[in-house]
């Protein structure tokens, strides 16, 4: 079974992928989310497990966070599954849970095409898509129709229009249409995509933010109990001195974690000719800086808060470094796109090798190793 699975992604990299990628970026994205949607209604993603069976000892991956019992640690980040049209698909392919999004609370086309590069020689993807989305209400029409097969998290930003003064209004408005309906969800404010966005990042703007928005989750709380985790996704280029002022900001609300990080503005050391376009780099050229500060947040907040580790992920070595660095949670976008849908039995299968390699009996025991030595 493990050649089976070995010789589809050799397939896809090999035959699939170059034809993919002759194709426009975003075009070839949305032809591939109406495919797997129209799939979805035939039942066709219960195919997949022929091609990938199950990973064996599986249940060493298990991980209990902030409420949830994740069945692996690999997710799906935001901007794959924007509008919420193929989650379920997604979780089919392995995944132990997704996040849609970025939703505002009205639809907005985004930024002007080409908004999407491919940097092959980096396995690299530059985007300015712009929280491009059809907005809250197409989002939770989809999640009530279909229900959830697994744990699906919702991302949250404000639209372009909307003042960074008046944005606490954004997210208190989407926290209450998604308060019933997410497993999670994720106030983004380090998108580097939507102008101005990334100073709600700064000490008091991010005290005002999370001040309102607690006030929101607490009123919701008393009207219709339940536990929501609200988590934050902070950028990776942000200086040791606003790392602090924003954990400083972190301590005094009960957030569930921390997503690190957002797509970087850095453009060190690229090789390929789209290097120029402006936008948020993601892929493995992020992977060194992310798990940077990834490493800063488990070591200043002592593993008190759970982090979703996010940026380079393309295999069991990457992800590994991930959790050795602080992170309970991993996920994967760019490193989708390159590898194609095999990846998350492939980081499975190569986690488990690597705890074995280390001695360790679970996922939970590496979480942070790197700071034990």
């Amino acid at each position: 079974m493990n050649g089976c699975h070995a010789l589809t992604d050799k397939a896809y990299q090999r035959l699939i992928r170059p034809f993919l990628f002759r194709q426009d970026p975003e075009e070839i994205h949305e032809l591939t989310l109406n495919w797997l949607e129209q799939a979805e209604r035939f039942g066709s993603p219960h195919l997949y497990k022929l091609f990938y069976p199950p990973v064996p000892d599986l249940h060493r991956l298990k991980i209990e966070c902030f409420g949830l019992e994740f069945p692996n640690p690999v997710g799906i980040a935001a901007g794959l599954d924007k509008n919420a049209k193929v989650y379920n698909s997604l979780l089919s392919f392995g995944f132990g849970f997704v996040e849609c999004g970025t939703i505002t609370p009205r639809p907005q086309p985004g930024n002007e095409r080409p908004r999407i590069f491919r940097l092959l020689e980096d396995e690299a993807l530059i985007n300015r898509l712009g929280f491009n989305n059809q907005g809250q209400d197409a989002l939770l029409q989809r999640l009530h129709q279909r229900p959830k097969q697994g744990i699906v998290g919702i991302n949250l930003g404000k639209n372009k229009d909307t003042p960074n003064e008046k944005a606490a209004e954004d997210y208190q408005r989407l926290l209450t249409a998604v308060w019933h309906t997410a497993s999670y969800v994720v106030v983004n404010i380090s998108s580097p995509n939507t102008p101005n966005l990334r100073e709600l990042q700064e000490k008091t703007a991010l005290q005002r933010l999370l001040d309102s928005l607690f006030q929101t989750a607490q009123e919701l709380q008393l009207q219709h109990p339940r536990q929501l985790p609200i988590l934050l996704k902070i950028a990776p280029d942000l200086s040791d001195e606003a790392l602090r002022d924003l954990l400083e900001v972190v301590h005094q609300f009960p957030l569930a974690g921390l997503i690190a990080t957002n797509t970087t503005l850095e453009r060190n050391q690229l090789r390929s000719s789209h290097a120029h376009q402006t936008g948020g780099l993601s892929g493995r050229p992020l992977h060194t800086l992310s798990t940077q500060i990834l490493s800063k947040l488990y070591r200043e907040l002592q593993g008190k808060l759970p982090l979703i580790g996010v940026g380079g992920i393309k295999d069991g070595k990457s992800a590994y470094d991930k959790i050795k660095a602080g992170a309970t949670l991993l996920q994967v976008y760019t490193g989708l796109v390159y590898q194609g849908p095999g990846l998350a039995n492939q980081i499975c299968r190569e986690l488990l090798t690597h705890l074995d390699k280390d001695g360790y009996a679970h996922l939970s025991d590496a979480i942070g190793a790197d700071h034990r030595s």
